[in-house]
């Protein structure tokens, strides 16, 4: 467990702004930030972050909390491991009272399977460097291909030994378990029960994921026997889907959020000549064809792609084949092509960085007129194949959400293919309405499920009842206390000349008649409670970052609004809002008596049954004069809300 002093200090480190900035492009809106949901595929930004509170609201989803919370939903991290994830972007050394999850023995499964790739990264990073074999064969094969030393350590490049069980005997000897070295990919378990490694004799690109762990490897043969796989790749494993990473984005999305663009390419090796190169902003698909969650992780930094593929018949039906993909995700997409047998890696080797980076500019191509071009040379000068065409590259405009953009693409597409606009706009409707037939429904939900966020509304609840077990107007009232202990607990009371009192205790002392029905504000309540008799008065980043996730999430949906105000509100609509703060008094007092007379109406309900259900004339009687009793409650309680509310 990592002691509170340092939890401390990684949360007064912390810039929640910061950290979410490496997973969402976010931008500036009014005291917060917006961007797109990384948790859910929409198109208009429902995201918000508060630097000031430290927390993040996604009201697509309903998730929220604070930057822990934000790893722990993103990532999939523990506690722990978000705890430590940001202890080593800050440069906090982290202090732990009990054994760390790095004792393999006690590890969760998941963190285990990190942990033994992590070890496996290193293995194999340090026979490349220290070992005969290694320096012989495999920095041998990477200086060939002109890689510098600082790209083998930043990728931190490796070779796994020419020898049946290298890796695994030295993995087990350092006490690492044979369940996870087999669901790992990294050892093979024979018949007989014994293991050896997968990757003999290859040198290992490691393959990291969002935060930079190595979650597993791509390893390439060095032979030239046809019947040896050139790679050998891990299997899909509870760390490791392949169709959700991008091999380099870890080391890429800082780059590709500061130039606003993203190149695409192939393979490992094209990578590392890229980034070589002096161009950071460079991914590859790592040896998948190109998948819709790979392009909804670039779209979460930028809109704009540019695909560098082989200018082969393979490297081009590639590209095309991502296009459309691409476009549907309302992403713009550009696509260089390299001819004469080149790939991105092949032609940096030969030309240098100055003329790679000449010729993406010189050859990148709009998406359109690289379709037309390479499809229209294969139709030559067929009339049915250059109509084939022409509907091929309509309805990869059809895929295009935005509909201005596409109408300029319509008329660009009308010059290039000398067909007039209208019968391109006639088709591009066609294909239009048959797909919103075919999946119209489908199309109803998915648009339901878009949150609009009008840019400047004044604040209103929604009311989303989290506790279908207690009776919502009942939940509300005591969610409504909540928020209030949660904005103003710390503030003093300035009403009726009552000195030196805070409004959380002054609410609490009020609240000890009450019962709380609905169970995550009860705790909320004696956790306060339990605060202010240690003579502590709790702020928002007690709950916020509380273990009990169900008080985490309350306190994030009552500190979190989807709408603000515009600072010119007043000025363009001369609309006055009601400021709760403008009458403190009335705003406590009246949150916690009607509170008050909702459980004193509820007592009387339960009173009337009795009554209607008593055996005897003593019984009424007795529940007659508890109903009565209750009914002048109920009435004083009216009476001061009217004179509090009224005043």
């Amino acid at each position: 467990m990592i002691i509170k002093s340092t939890i401390d200090r990684i949360m007064e480190a912390t810039d929640i702004v910061e950290v979410i900035g490496e997973f969402v492009q976010l931008k500036k809106r009014g005291a917060n930030y917006v961007g797109l949901s990384p948790f859910a595929n929409e198109r208009t930004p429902s995201f918000t972050v508060s630097p000031a509170k430290g927390i993040f609201k996604d009201f697509s989803t309903g998730k929220g909390g604070s930057a822990v919370t934000f790893l722990m939903e993103l990532e999939k991290f523990s506690y722990p491991e978000a705890l430590k994830w940001l202890a080593k972007k800050y440069g906090i050394e982290v202090e732990e009272t009990v054994e760390a999850p790095e004792n393999r023995e006690e590890d969760l499964r998941r963190e285990s399977l990190m942990i033994v790739s992590g070890y496996a990264a290193k293995f194999f990073h340090e026979s490349l460097l220290e070992t005969d074999e290694g320096k012989s064969i495999g920095l041998s094969y990477f200086k060939e291909r002109g890689f510098s030393n600082d790209i083998i350590k930043k990728f931190e490049l490796g070779y796994s030994p020419d020898q049946w069980e290298a890796f695994t005997g030295s993995a087990l000897k350092e006490g690492y378990k044979e369940q996870f070295l087999v669901d790992s990919g990294l050892s093979v378990k024979r018949d007989n029960g014994t293991l050896y490694d997968r990757y003999r004799g290859r040198v290992m690109f490691p393959i990291h994921n969002f935060t930079g762990r190595v979650i597993a490897f791509g390893g390439r043969t060095l032979k030239k026997d046809k019947n040896v796989p050139k790679y050998v790749n891990s299997p899909e494993s509870e760390i490791y889907h392949k169709s959700n990473v991008l091999y380099g984005l870890y080391f890429a999305k800082k780059a590709i959020r500061e130039e606003d663009n993203c190149y695409l390419v192939e393979g490992y090796a094209d990578v590392l000549s890229v980034v070589q190169a002096g161009i950071e902003n460079v991914v590859a698909s790592s040896g998948t064809s190109l998948t819709v969650e790979q392009i909804k992780l670039i779209s979460r930094f930028t809109k704009n792609i540019t695909i560098l593929y082989d200018g082969d018949a393979a490297g081009i039906k590639a590209a095309i084949r991502g296009l459309d993909m691409i476009l549907e995700e309302g992403l713009n997409v550009k696509v260089v092509t390299f001819l004469d047998g080149h790939d991105p890696d092949s032609y940096v080797q030969a030309n240098g960085s100055s003329a790679f980076k000449k010729y993406i500019e010189d050859n990148k191509k709009d998406f359109i007129l690289f379709k037309a071009n390479t499809l229209l040379k294969d139709a030559g000068n067929d009339p049915i194949k250059k109509a084939g065409v022409i509907r091929e590259i309509v309805e990869s405009i059809a895929k295009i959400p935005d509909s201005i953009k596409a109408s300029v693409f319509i008329k660009e597409c009308s010059y290039i293919l000398q067909i007039d606009e209208r019968a391109l706009l006639s088709e591009l409707n066609k294909m239009r309405q048959a797909k919103s037939k075919k999946d119209g429904q489908q199309q109803q939900n998915h648009n339901r499920y878009q949150p609009e966020m009008p840019p400047d509304e004044p604040h209103f609840f929604d009311e989303v009842d989290l506790a279908p077990s207690a009776p919502k107007k009942e939940y509300f009232q005591e969610k409504e206390v909540i928020r209030l202990l949660l904005l103003y607990g710390s503030k003093m009371i300035d009403w009726d000349g009552i000195a030196n009192t805070y409004i959380g205790p002054f609410m609490i002392a009020e609240l000890g008649d009450v019962t709380f029905e609905h169970e995550t504000c009860k705790l909320f309540v004696e956790l306060y409670q339990k605060e202010v008799e240690n003579g502590i008065l709790p702020e928002d980043s007690y709950f916020i970052h509380h273990k009990d996730k169900g008080i985490v999430d309350i306190s994030i949906d009552l500190l979190s609004s989807k709408y603000t105000l515009s600072e010119n509100w007043y000025d363009m609509h001369k609309i006055m809002i009601h400021d709760e703060q403008h009458n403190m008094k009335a705003t406590i007092l009246g949150a916690i008596f009607h509170l008050k007379k909702h459980k004193v109406e509820g007592m009387l309900d339960n009173l009337r049954i009795e009554l209607k259900n008593a055996q005897t004339e003593a019984d009424q009687e007795i529940l007659l004069n508890q109903y009565m009793r209750m009914k002048k409650v109920e009435k004083s309680i009216s009476d001061f809300l009217g004179s509090v509310i009224i005043k």
